[in-house]
């Protein structure tokens, strides 16, 4: 149940977010506010879903097998 939390975190981030500093100042990195949030938003989905793959159980199950194939 907390993997699919954290999964849904970012779905929360950009579109329940975006609302909330829907503005163009101040500016970061010469983007507007607003266009600066979804892009980090995009860079944090990929951290986000690299955490949950680490995490998942099913994925550990498939690691161990892979790593017995290999010896």
């Amino acid at each position: 149940m907390p993997l699919r939390l954290l999964a849904a975190l970012p779905f929360i981030g950009i579109l329940l977010g975006v609302p909330f500093v829907n503005r163009v100042e101040p500016l970061v990195l010469g983007m507007p506010f607003v266009l600066a949030w979804i892009v980090l938003w995009v860079v944090l989905t990929a951290l986000v879903m690299g955490i949950v793959y680490r995490l998942d159980p099913a994925n550990r199950q498939s690691d161990a097998e892979a790593q017995e194939a290999r010896s």
